[in-house]
């Protein structure tokens, strides 16, 4: 028999833990939490066998543009998410009792070419399959503009306007629960947004301002209030983060560090309010140092994008190059999986072209190479994945030379030598991955 402490804490759900994490940071205990943005089946895995290990739990989160009740870019829906998700879950032995999954800037934003009243009517749709499919992590994001808005496009939409619709939203949220979930832990929410718009800087800025204190204290009065108004005082009590600017960005090939001394007035402000804690986007190619200052300063909830799918192209990139050096003397098929990609890129240009300026040579760099990484929405296209699938055959056909290893992927060689991963395929490509997730996990003290 285990004492009554034990059986809380065995049956701590998902959302439990993640507020006593936060509770945590708010209390200078420096932890924190990473949040996995990603769709894509290898960068899930990963995560999960980096938060089995560490014995934690792991917040996945699908954007707008990924999941929505049409099926968004991925061709899911969000119930589809969650029983794609569940099933790594099962393959790799991670508790899914223990799977946080979140909904990033859930709102309008596929439809701001739309009017507002038909945008909104979608985001409402949005947000209820979301709650209705189990996510438990609600970013409530009206910050753009719709067709019929009014005001300046170069400045922000009205924060009373932003804050009725993430209120109608938060209503919709709370009566979905309700009705598909009751006795079920109750949503949380995180409010506000990012400057400039997610993914990533456009612009060869010099430096990147922080939000203002009174701007952030100002989106969360007017929030509020805008819940009050709807009758939503008890879910109020559930908003506990706020998106805001720390300062942190990257751009093509250039990131802007956090400064904490520039980021000081903002970092001490979210303590004057109950339970908040700041959450922060574009934290990706941050330094390990850098990202457990954020944490410290009450920045505790890290997105990470990008970065994760950055370090998966780059690994196959590296086998592609592996398997030319190994196979091509051999006259054996090669995947030709970097010529494939480029081709698919080249024919589908919608999700790079408004994103990567400059002429013909500039673009095809910043396809291969940007830290955008906008050639993660073409993993799942067909014939990429046979090339995928071509390339892991004829590497696990051909074991991979310890010395290309050492040249292409060296902390994967030091794996290898030291007998902490078998020199496979997907053994490799697995830890890369980790690479990155392992900076995150520790600077949020998930990880010793």
């Amino acid at each position: 028999m285990c004492c009554p402490s034990e059986r809380k804490k065995m049956s701590m759900s998902a959302v439990d833990k993640f507020v006593r994490i936060l509770a945590a940071n708010r209390a200078g205990k420096g932890t924190g939490i990473y949040s996995v943005c990603s769709a894509q089946s290898t960068v899930l895995e990963a995560s999960m066998l980096q938060a089995k290990r560490d014995n934690s739990i792991l917040l996945i989160e699908s954007t707008s543009n990924q999941v929505d009740q049409f099926g968004g870019y991925t061709g899911m829906k969000p119930a589809d998410f969650v029983d794609y998700v569940h099933g790594i879950a099962a393959k790799v032995g991670y508790n899914r009792n223990d799977i946080l999954l979140g909904g990033d800037h859930l709102g309008p934003n596929a439809w701001q070419s739309e009017k507002a009243e038909p945008a909104m009517a979608k985001a409402l749709e949005l947000i209820k399959e979301y709650v209705r499919a189990g996510y438990q992590k609600i970013h409530l994001d009206a910050s753009m503009f719709c067709a019929d808005d009014e005001g300046d496009r170069h400045r922000p939409l009205a924060d009373e306007i932003v804050a009725a619709r993430a209120a109608a939203m938060a209503k919709v949220a709370e009566e979905t629960h309700a009705a598909f979930h009751a006795g079920q832990p109750a949503p949380v929410y995180i409010i506000g947004t990012e400057v400039p718009i997610p993914g990533g800087a456009r612009e060869k800025e010099d430096s990147v301002t922080p939000t203002t204190p009174a701007d952030a204290i100002k989106t969360i009065d007017i929030t509020k209030a805008a819940f009050e108004a709807e009758g939503l005082s008890d879910a109020w009590t559930r908003v506990c983060g706020l998106v805001v600017q720390p300062g942190v960005e990257f751009g093509d090939d250039r990131v802007f560090h956090y400064d904490p001394d520039a980021a000081k007035d903002l970092s001490e402000e979210i303590m004057k309010q109950d339970r908040f804690v700041y959450e922060a986007h574009s934290t990706d190619y941050q330094s390990e140092t850098g990202l457990a200052k954020l944490v410290e300063d009450h920045y505790c909830i890290l997105k990470v994008v990008p970065l994760l799918t950055f370090g998966y192209s780059e690994a196959l990139f590296a086998r592609a190059m592996i398997e030319e050096e190994m196979l091509a003397p051999k006259d054996i098929e090669l995947s030709k999986l970097r010529d494939v990609l480029e081709a698919v890129m080249l024919a589908e240009p919608k999700y790079w072209q408004k994103y990567y300026p400059g002429d013909s040579a500039a673009q095809a760099y910043k396809r291969k190479y940007s830290f955008s990484d906008r050639s993660r929405y073409y993993w799942p296209n067909e014939k990429i994945q046979q090339a995928v699938a071509k390339l892991v055959s004829n590497l696990k056909k051909n074991p991979i030379s310890l010395a290309l290893l050492s040249q292409y992927m060296p902390n994967q060689y030091n794996a290898v030598n030291q007998g902490t991963i078998a020199n496979d395929v997907d053994a490799i490509i697995i830890n890369r991955i980790q690479d990155v997730i392992g900076i995150y996990a520790r600077a949020c003290k998930m990880s010793k």
